[in-house]
C-alpha cells in the first residue's frame, strides 16, 4: 500500500498482468461469478453469433483493474470505481491493467485522487477504460 499524502498527477500505479486467458479460466470465472453467458463458455454459441470463439467476461478484466487500485491504495480508500468496456478479450490474450493519477482535488474539504485506468491486451488494444476516486486520508 502506498502513502497517498504526497501522491499526485503523473504517479503511476504498479500494473497487474494476467493471462493468457484460457477456456479453463473462463469456466472457473463463470462458476465463481454465476455469469454463465454462453458467449463466454460455449464455442458453438459464439460461432452462431458470428464470433470466431468465446471471449472473456468483461467483469474478469474489471476485477483485475480494481486490483491495480486496491494494491496501491488499499480497499478502504476507494470511493468510486467506474469502467467502460471497449473491446472483447479473446481466448489466449494477456491483459495488462494500469493506473495513473490524473488529478488531486478536494471534496467536502478532504483530499481526493482521481486515477485513470486502462486494460490492454496484446498489441495495445484497449479493452477497458475507467477511473477511480480515492480518499487520501
Amino acid at each position: 500500500m502506498t502513502d497517498l499524502a504526497n501522491a499526485g498527477p503523473g504517479d503511476a500505479l504498479a500494473p497487474v498482468l494476467f493471462g493468457p486467458i484460457t477456456r479453463t479460466t473462463l469456466a472457473l470465472y463463470a462458476g465463481a461469478s454465476g455469469d454463465h453467458n454462453p458467449a463466454h463458455i460455449d464455442i458453438d454459441f459464439a460461432r452462431k453469433a458470428g464470433l470466431e470463439d468465446v471471449f472473456a467476461h468483461g467483469m474478469l478484466s474489471m476485477a483485475e483493474l480494481a486490483r491495480v487500485v486496491t494494491r496501491w491504495a488499499g480497499l478502504g480508500r476507494v470511493e468510486s470505481l467506474s469502467t467502460r468496456f471497449l473491446a472483447i478479450t479473446p481466448v489466449g490474450a494477456t491483459v495488462t491493467c494500469r493506473g495513473e493519477v490524473v488529478e488531486r482535488f478536494e471534496r467536502n474539504g478532504e483530499p481526493r485522487l482521481r486515477v485513470a485506468l486502462t486494460a490492454e491486451i496484446d498489441g495495445g488494444v484497449r479493452t477497458l477504460a475507467g477511473e477511480a476516486v480515492l480518499r487520501v486520508a
